[in-house]
């Protein structure tokens, strides 16, 4: 506030000299308003543009302040919030395991803040995992399949010389060495790779490999199969996709075997639309405990099986441009194969 006596003391030039500057004070006032109201806009602008640069990267990242609060975070960050105190307790661990996924943790201090990067390197892990698994299955696939022939070939002549009484016996035993025989040519086939080679086959011939292939399979419950397949002929690797029929079938065939059914039925039906061959495997077993781990290699639900014929009817499915998927009501596989 302007003191009264004071520019009453003032004459008529000084108090022109004193209004000028007081407007001079005015304006300059404006203009730091102006330029402070950019700046905060300049500030605000590069704040949301760090914010979309962290916000766009595929690793979690937090942002600490001085005082250990949070300053800043992404949305990946948000997702696994609990990984951040772990990480804050334990600074100097470089890989970190957290709810089944595995991270690599890298800090940095910048000025008075501290900046932490996750990255999920889960996937990583499973395949480096799948590899070795998959050296170590080859090796003894090699190794056993000398023996497991020679088993066969002696089974083989035991049943043609042994007693009427004596064949049953035998022939759970050649059923046996048929089912390893699978497992070992599953095993090389998923960690060798696929070679599909297309040509025309009929899918009377499928019908006839399900209906030998099922004789081989051991089971107890009394269980009916419909095999609705028209006598067509398609494009496709016969040995391979027969492969994956079978390891549907004995899927669905497990499925009635856990199950408190005491009769099953197993359908395999085909139809077509304009771009597909589309099968459907049907039963009326056990429902699927878990889907997310069911076309994962090694790992299984079942009480029967190694894990590995759902992920190769997969990768086979896949190599003939086709897919599979899980469907209810009923519950079915559907397979879908490119005309």
């Amino acid at each position: 506030m302007i003191d009264e006596n004071l520019l009453n003391s003032l004459n008529a030039d000084e108090k022109e000299t004193f209004k000028k500057g007081l407007n001079d004070l005015i304006n300059q006032t404006y203009i730091i308003e102006k330029e402070y109201k950019q700046l905060n806009a300049s500030y605000a602008s590069l704040q949301n543009f760090i914010t979309q640069i962290i916000e766009v990267q595929p690793n979690a990242i937090w942002v600490i302040d001085e005082n250990d609060e949070l300053f800043l975070q992404n949305s990946e960050a948000k997702k696994i919030s609990g990984l951040k105190e772990i990480i804050l307790k334990n600074p100097n661990l470089k890989e970190i395991k957290y709810n089944d996924l595995f991270f690599i943790v890298k800090i940095i201090k910048q000025a008075q803040k501290t900046i932490i990067s996750a990255t999920d390197i889960t996937e990583e892990k499973r395949q480096e995992r799948l590899i070795s698994m998959g050296q170590v299955a080859a090796h003894l696939s090699h190794e056993i399949r000398n023996p497991i022939g020679s088993v066969s070939l002696l089974a083989s002549t035991l049943f043609k010389k042994v007693d009427v009484s004596a064949k049953p016996i035998v022939l759970e035993i050649r059923k046996s060495i048929w089912r390893v025989e699978r497992i070992i040519k599953a095993t090389l086939l998923f960690t060798k790779g696929l070679h599909v080679e297309k040509n025309l086959f009929s899918l009377e011939n499928l019908t006839q490999e399900m209906e030998q292939s099922i004789s081989f399979y051991t089971y107890s419950k009394n269980i009916d199969f419909i095999f609705n397949l028209p006598q067509i002929e398609i494009s496709g690797d016969f040995e391979l996709l027969t492969l994956v029929f079978q390891n549907l079938i004995f899927n669905a065939i497990d499925a009635i075997e856990e199950s408190e059914q005491e009769e099953g039925k197993i359908e395999l039906n085909y139809k077509i639309d304009d771009k597909n061959h589309i099968f459907n495997i049907i039963d009326n077993g056990k429902e699927i405990e878990d889907k997310n781990i069911l076309f994962e290699p090694f790992k299984t639900t079942k009480t029967k099986g190694n894990g590995l014929g759902l992920a190769l009817a997969l990768q086979i499915i896949k190599a003939h441009n086709g897919i599979i998927e899980i469907k209810d009501n009923p519950k079915r596989f559907q397979i879908k194969v490119k005309k």
